[in-house]
């Protein structure tokens, strides 16, 4: 990853109008391209210089993804999904929105939380009686190109269909015909969305794929929890330890909605005060 990082501070320096010296080494081939593209457009606007250097990041970090071992990401897989299943913030929260890891798009793997959320009963004590209750589970299903996505709720796998890119998503409605439940018009609040990215670093930036539809999504969530107010949800990312970046070098613009805390094969990792307090 220390590519990945050399290449960013370049292409940020050359926004920073830093110069170079035409034998000054770089880091590979690439770097230079990058470089030689920030230097060719250090008049551009801040925003277009931000979408550049989140450009370059997004295809370091699919580099990084592409070549990592499938024997370290399938050990990272499986200790980053003991660690959610394993933790009290998770045993507690009764209703959850998380995503359905994609092989393709090289996401750390969801399959066995999804799977046991959905399968198994948790005891609830409820004064002198113990109550039997699954979690409520919330999956994404993209509706446009346009940042629309929806959160629909789902009690068993085989509620999940393959869309055009082969993505597992739910349909609207269930087997019966019936509408399923949007978590933007559920009675109740959600405690606890489980997130993917493509890159993060340890103050809660993330960087997603640039579709923008997390950050749409968690941004109307947040506000329909301050209009019931609910308690705002934990936003945990989840994260190869190639997709972790050294703090700041991911730029943000006011739209980008960081996350309270991580999970990588490491460790937990809390960030925010709510995480902190509840993890």
């Amino acid at each position: 990853m220390g590519g990945i990082r050399k290449q960013v501070r370049l292409i940020m320096a050359a926004h920073q109008s830093v110069l170079f010296a035409p034998s000054s080494p770089f880091p590979s081939l690439a770097a230079a391209s990058h470089l030689r593209r920030a230097a060719g457009s250090m008049a551009c606007s801040p925003s277009d210089a931000t979408a550049q250097q989140k450009r370059a990041i997004r295809s370091e970090v699919r580099k990084a993804l592409k070549a990592f071992s499938p024997s370290q990401r399938s050990h990272e897989d499986s200790v980053i999904q003991s660690l959610v299943l394993d933790s009290s913030w998770f045993k507690s929260c009764r209703s959850l929105c998380a995503y359905i890891s994609c092989e393709a798009l090289r996401e750390v793997d969801t399959s066995r939380i999804i799977s046991e959320t959905l399968n198994n009963v948790d005891t609830v004590s409820s004064q002198d009686n113990d109550a039997q209750a699954k979690k409520k589970l919330y999956v994404p299903r993209v509706e446009d190109k346009n940042s629309h996505m929806r959160m629909f709720h789902i009690s068993r796998t085989e509620d999940l269909v393959a869309n055009s890119m082969n993505i597992l998503e739910p349909s609207p409605t269930d087997a019966d015909g019936n509408q399923r439940e949007d978590v933007m018009l559920a009675n109740h609040p959600v405690d606890l969305f489980l997130l993917p990215g493509l890159a993060f670093d340890k103050t809660g930036r993330r960087l997603g794929r640039g579709g923008g539809y997390y950050d749409v999504l968690l941004k109307k969530y947040h506000d329909l929890a301050m209009e019931q107010s609910w308690a705002q949800p934990l936003l945990v990312a989840l994260a190869y330890s190639v997709q972790i970046m050294e703090e700041n070098v991911i730029p943000i613009t006011p739209n980008d909605i960081p996350v309270d805390a991580l999970v990588t094969a490491s460790g937990v990792i809390p960030i925010t005060p709510a995480a902190l307090e509840r993890m």
